[in-house]
């Protein structure tokens, strides 16, 4: 295979857990990340939280977030993706929309996030290993 067509693939899933976020859909973000002896292995930082290990405890704190999330919306800037023979690793920058649902206000607050998304292919199916999201504050971005 291609490292055009592993490109590719790997860049499906990760607009795929975006749009399980957005859409707020468990079982959909449960099937982009890990498993099998990969479970143990999955990580997640949430901006500012400490990291998550295991696939459960990862799942566990994605329940809780969109179950918690009314409307988000990601625009992906800067996205570098390379791919290392049964690894892939995607760079970007997550610019973010929320609103709170039942308001007249709109969009209530934007930010940035870079993130850092590793994947693992598995049984011939590229799956998330790790997502680490740090906050970009104002000013600090490279112009």
């Amino acid at each position: 295979m291609s490292n055009a067509v592993d490109r590719g693939q790997v860049e499906e899933v990760n607009a795929e857990f975006y749009a399980a976020f957005e859409e707020g859909d468990y079982d959909r973000m449960s099937a982009v990340w890990a498993d099998g002896p990969y479970a143990s292995g999955v990580s997640c930082v949430h901006p500012g939280w400490a990291m998550l290990r295991g696939r459960d405890e990862v799942l566990r704190s994605w329940a809780l977030i969109m179950a918690n999330t009314g409307y988000i919306q990601f625009v992906l800037t800067d996205v570098q993706t390379s791919v290392y023979g049964d690894q892939a690793v995607i760079t970007c920058n997550e610019n973010i929309l929320t609103a709170e649902e039942g308001t007249d206000s709109g969009f209530l607050a934007g930010g940035s996030i870079v993130s850092t998304n590793v994947f693992v292919r598995y049984d011939g199916e590229w799956r998330l290993l790790l997502h680490h999201g740090s906050p970009i504050l104002n000013g600090t971005e490279e112009e």
